[in-house]
């Protein structure tokens, strides 16, 4: 996950990565497919999960209502020293 808020928890902590994940993964399971895919130990991991909002706007056609995607945010912190480099593979 990279955006501008998890840019800042990566500055203030170097060793702490965001993921968005599968609703039903537990943090066991994260932990083992992170360090299966990255090579990197797993110290802890964190989970949240984002409820979907509605939300609607008024256009020429009248008001659109929608709503957003619900999902499930994993911060990883690795080993002291491990790193992952999103953009390796680019």
């Amino acid at each position: 996950m990279v955006t501008e808020k998890m840019a800042n928890i990566t500055e203030k902590q170097p060793n702490r990565y965001g993921f968005v994940v599968r609703p039903e993964a537990n943090k066991l399971q994260i932990k083992a497919e992170i360090e299966a895919l990255y090579n990197v130990t797993v110290v802890d991991v964190n989970t949240m999960i984002y409820a979907g909002k509605r939300s609607s706007r008024y256009t020429k056609a009248g008001l659109i209502r929608g709503q957003k995607n619900a999902f499930k945010k994993a911060i990883v912190t690795v080993k002291e020293g491990d790193m992952i480099d999103f953009y390796s593979n680019i």
